[in-house]
């Protein structure tokens, strides 16, 4: 019976003290301002911006100068159908390449369409002609929609002119002619085929993990700069124990982003109405580790930040290889195999790559159960390294402290002797 209380008392004595440690974690993180910005306001505001910025999904209405040396009824049809498309504008007419380089070189145009002189000639002696297409790669949106609207044109020219070489007579053998295999494009994830719907659920969940360890650092950071280990050494009888300082401050964390986890992938998507196809059920299974594995990952990774101006400098410097790395904006069969390697050690790896299966093609947790079970195997390791690196500075804490106070007495006992020794 005895045993049994004292389990008891000390079951409850641990979960009084993960409260105290909790509740002053998050004092702290309201009255850091910094910390309150990066945990907070960024998760809150980022998303809205970045999702309006690319609201759009496609870019319209890009410039492009053309250049026209055939001058004739085949190079004129073309520009018009060209410019009667809604992504690109026929802005300048050119005599030369020349002056369209000087256009694009000074970002008035954005492409070049060049009509050698023998184009209407060659096509009229029924031998193939060509047209060049210079586009600007420093945007790629611009660079697709010039080139994509180039190919349609040409092919929609190709049909017209193979409808009248074969002679046909009727409606349905210029369509047998001109198309004899027919197909209907029908994008299944992305309706829309923009950018954002493709690109935004994954930042959105790398949103997560990057201002969590910002937060996290910046606040270990100014701890250490002013030379208080106020996180990690136990000041009072309630940081007793590892395990309690950890979960005190991984569930003050878990709280706030737990709010903020269902904000970024359940109401942002709606209010600018990108694809969302996810189960409520299948959402929380993945947000639950992967939140854990951030926080986890993020105070693991707190106890190597010095100064709080350097995890600024980390989370720049890796979100977008992060973001290549989800196999999101480049596909992860390219990737190679070092790098995957690498990517397994960040929680936004899976977390990307199940979101986006939840998200754009309803995918349930049986559909992604490596993602879900590779984040736990991540919140069991990440956990354990905390309280390896929490331990070690702790210890190395105490360590200082108990030099510090060696040596005031040390200098005590010396002032006191030297006092006697003048009074004799």
């Amino acid at each position: 019976m005895e045993q049994h209380e004292s389990i008891w008392h000390k079951l409850n004595e641990g979960i009084h003290d993960m409260c105290y440690i909790w509740k002053k974690e998050m004092v702290s993180i309201i009255k850091d301002e910094g910390v309150f910005i990066f945990c907070v306001i960024v998760p809150l505001l980022y998303p809205l911006l970045y999702s309006w910025c690319y609201n759009n999904e496609v870019v319209e209405e890009v410039p492009v100068a053309v250049v026209d040396m055939s001058h004739s009824e085949e190079s004129r049809e073309f520009i018009r159908k060209y410019d009667a498309s809604s992504h690109v504008r026929v802005a300048q007419h050119c005599n030369n390449l020349q002056e369209a380089q000087h256009l694009v070189g000074s970002q008035q145009v954005r492409g070049v369409i060049y009509f050698p002189p023998d184009f209407g000639t060659n096509l009229n002696r029924l031998e193939q002609s060509h047209v060049s297409v210079y586009c600007d790669m420093s945007l790629m949106l611009a660079y697709s929609a010039i080139y994509s609207t180039a190919t349609a044109v040409s092919m929609d020219m190709n049909k017209s002119i193979q409808v009248k070489l074969n002679g046909q007579y009727t409606a349905h053998e210029e369509e047998v002619a001109s198309q004899p295999l027919g197909y209907t494009e029908v994008p299944i994830f992305n309706p829309v085929g923009g950018y954002g719907h493709a690109v935004i659920p994954a930042v959105l969940i790398l949103i997560i993990q990057q201002t969590l360890l910002l937060g996290i650092g910046m606040s270990a950071g100014t701890a250490r700069e002013n030379n208080r280990y106020r996180d990690l050494v136990p000041v009072s009888k309630h940081y007793n124990g590892i395990f309690r300082i950890v979960l005190g401050k991984g569930l003050c964390y878990f709280m706030i982003y737990a709010v903020l986890g269902a904000y970024l992938t359940m109401v942002v998507p709606r209010i600018f109405s990108f694809v969302n196809f996810s189960d409520r059920l299948a959402l929380l299974g993945l947000l639950t580790p992967y939140i854990l594995a951030c926080i986890f990952f993020g105070m693991t990774m707190s106890c190597f930040i010095r100064y709080r101006e350097n995890v600024i400098l980390i989370v720049v410097f890796t979100s977008i290889p992060l973001m290549f790395m989800s196999g999101v904006s480049w596909p992860e069969s390219s990737i190679p195999g070092y790098w995957k390697g690498v990517a397994h050690l960040f929680p936004s790896t899976f977390g990307v790559r199940g979101f986006v299966r939840i998200n754009s093609m309803g995918a349930n947790l049986a559909d992604i159960r490596h993602e879900y079970h590779m984040l736990w195997i991540q919140v069991v390791v990440y956990f354990l390294t905390t309280c390896l690196v929490y331990r070690y500075q702790i210890l190395h804490a105490r360590r200082h402290a108990v030099e510090r106070m060696q040596r005031l007495r040390e200098k005590t006992r010396q002032a006191h002797e030297a006092k006697e020794g003048a009074v004799s």
